[in-house]
């Protein structure tokens, strides 16, 4: 690996076995391959002359490093460059390669828009069936897979999608919001019975990439499709917004720009 800057030491990682440990995935042959895509709306450095130029980074973290980074340090390690000087964009974006790479040890990829690119970019939304108006009722808020009902008989593919996940940090206890994609082959998952789970991670403390991980799990798990794929794009918070998918089948995200974010 290449050498740290003096910003590096504001990042701060977290390794990802520990919790696919707690969920019982073996790190070692994992069910799924993904990426955590981070939208970074608040970074600015100086030119040469000392002119502040801002941009929006998108960064994307293979699934398969050994850590993730806790979001309150990669904020401040982001705002430790408003008042650094590079003689270009290409220069920045070595340095923030070089200690991304550092951090998380593993495979990092990093592009710069500016804002005009962004202010081009529509908001869009997930393609599929929204599951979020199921007439049920909620009596609790705990996290629970049992919830989780499969129909025998029925197989099809289907891509379904929620707006009303909520987490939350488990080092702030702050909520995290996101909408949720799942898209499936496989028996008919009941729908009622999806949005009930999802809605059960509402008292639940876990880190974005763990909660999409222990999704897939559970899923995979209790309903056994043949090809499964989750994608959650979380709110900005801090003005970085994280957006995990997990998938065992052939997936290209969208990089979309939702509503809340």
């Amino acid at each position: 690996m290449s050498l740290k800057t003096d910003h590096f030491n504001l990042l701060k990682s977290i390794p990802r076995k520990k919790h696919r440990n707690i969920i019982k995935l073996n790190n070692s042959h994992l069910p799924f391959f993904g990426k955590d895509v981070w939208t970074l709306y608040e970074l600015s450095w100086l030119n040469e002359n000392g002119i502040p130029e801002v941009a929006v980074a998108i960064l994307e973290i293979h699934a398969s490093s050994l850590n993730i980074i806790e979001s309150k340090s990669l904020k401040m390690y982001i705002n430790s460059f408003h008042q650094t000087k590079f003689s270009h964009s290409k220069k920045i974006m070595q340095v923030l390669k070089s200690d991304l790479t550092n951090c998380i040890c593993g495979q990092v990829s990093i592009k710069l828009f500016t804002l005009d690119d962004i202010n081009n970019q529509n908001i869009s939304k997930f393609q599929g069936v929204c599951i979020d108006k199921q007439n049920i009722n909620i009596k609790s808020y705990q996290y629970d897979p049992s919830l989780l009902i499969c129909h025998s008989k029925n197989t099809l593919t289907e891509s379904l999608y929620s707006h009303l996940f909520k987490s939350n940090c488990p080092i702030t206890h702050q909520p995290d919001w996101a909408s949720i994609q799942i898209i499936y082959s496989g028996k008919q998952i009941n729908h009622s019975a999806l949005l009930a789970y999802l809605i059960s991670f509402r008292g639940h403390n876990e880190f974005h990439e763990e909660c999409v991980e222990r999704i897939f799990h559970d899923i995979l798990s209790i309903c056994k499709p043949n090809e499964l794929t989750i994608y959650a794009r979380y709110t900005r918070r801090g003005g970085i917004d994280i957006n995990p998918w997990r998938t065992n089948s052939i997936f290209l995200p969208s990089i979309i720009r939702m509503a809340r974010q």
